[in-house]
């Protein structure tokens, strides 16, 4: 994978300390604060010395500009497509890592959620104590379509939402808005986003860590959440119907043969980006979220690396760049899928994507305090490498 290349006086993470309280804000306003490798090393670095920090109380995340986080750098991705493959487990390895931490950080944090929140991006939303969103934050996690898989521990959390709500929103992609992730408890606040400033200094002046006191400021600034009458949310017995069908072939039949039915109009679209994509992303993601839901978030996470790891050294297929090419490179929006349909991915050759990435080239995660951010097992992983 290439390394991104950063101006020196360019920060791409701000991290602040204000009495007792931290800020960290991720600073790539004009790529829609996607992450990249510098932004995993400095976001890991300013976590890890924060939970360390008896002075600091109080976590504030937030993203600059219109987006708080549009997930993982592609164009990144891409452009080390031909190159060492090194490089690219340090960057999934150290990202994943950093999941499990924000999923188990011992300080008090909150998220403050302003406009996009996808995929990776999103992975630092929906697992703060708090996590706060507005009337303009837009969740989706569309990987599959571009011939990638639900990851950074949304196939944990996908598969413990209602129903089968978690199949429908890792295959299609769907958007969610403020209202809808407070109401599946991907949030647990909606605010207005005219008052997001005025709560941020509400939070810094509060100077605690004490959770009713955070609620408390936080449910002065917040509104009750009530669907819309088009919400996807209030479709769910159509999901539940489609999408708990076995394969993706019969997921789509089905939402097929909804669509025809009065008031189902909202399928059309839903199910023509659905044929849109990956096939073989749609089998792997399908697979992964089903799996989810018998293991932890530790298991989930080191199958989703295994996954990453094997979609990107191009195992079965090389959708992924593929997918990236036409959304972010040429951006025309035609990927030549290989294989090209559903019926011709195989299904034994979807198993091996979920076979370990090479031999003691595992995920791991720390299991007591002085491991937890020791950086033992990395550092393990790294010299196997032959890496710094």
């Amino acid at each position: 994978m290439a390394l991104e290349v950063v101006k020196p006086e360019e920060e791409v993470v701000l991290g602040e300390e204000v009495g007792n309280v931290r800020l960290i804000t991720l600073n790539r306003p004009r790529q829609l604060n996607v992450i990249s490798s510098k932004v995993v090393s400095l976001l890991a670095g300013y976590l890890e010395k924060w939970e360390k920090d008896d002075e600091g109380k109080l976590i504030i995340f937030k993203g600059a500009g219109r987006a708080f986080s549009a997930g993982g750098d592609l164009r990144m991705f891409y452009e080390g497509r031909n190159k060492t493959e090194d490089s690219c487990l340090e960057v999934v390895y150290r990202m994943y890592w950093l999941c499990y931490h924000v999923h188990t950080y011992k300080k008090m944090h909150v998220a403050l959620v302003h406009g996009i929140a996808m995929g990776g991006g999103a992975s630092f939303m929906v697992p703060m104590k708090f996590s706060v969103v507005t009337e303009k934050t837009i969740f989706a996690t569309p990987e599959a379509s571009i011939g990638f898989h639900t990851d950074c521990g949304f196939s944990y959390m996908f598969s413990r939402l209602p129903g089968y709500l978690g199949e429908f929103l890792a295959l299609t992609g769907s958007r969610l808005n403020g209202k809808e992730l407070v109401a599946v408890g991907f949030a647990t606040h909606f605010v207005p986003s005219d008052k997001l400033d005025e709560l941020e200094t509400r939070l810094i002046s509060l100077n605690s860590h004490d959770e009713n006191s955070v609620r408390s400021a936080i449910e002065d600034f917040s509104l009750e959440v009530q669907l819309d009458e088009d919400s996807v949310l209030k479709r769910q017995s159509v999901i539940d119907k489609c999408f708990s069908k076995e394969t993706v072939e019969e997921i789509i039949t089905s939402f097929e043969a909804e669509a025809s039915v009065e008031g189902n109009g909202w399928i059309i679209p839903v199910l023509k980006g659905l044929k849109r994509s990956s096939p073989t992303g749609l089998k792997i993601t399908l697979k992964s979220i089903r799996k989810g839901r018998l293991l932890t978030l530790q298991e989930c996470l080191k199958k989703e690396f295994r996954l990453t790891m094997n979609i990107l050294r191009t195992l079965i297929s090389g959708d992924v760049y593929e997918g990236i090419r036409a959304l972010t490179i040429d951006k025309d929006n035609a990927p030549k899928w290989d294989p090209p349909s559903l019926d011709k991915v195989d299904d034994d050759k979807v198993n091996e994507v979920f076979q370990p990435y090479g031999e003691d080239l595992e995920l791991q995660v720390p299991i007591d305090d002085e491991q937890r951010w020791s950086g033992k097992y990395e550092d393990s992983i790294y010299a196997t490498l032959k890496m710094e």
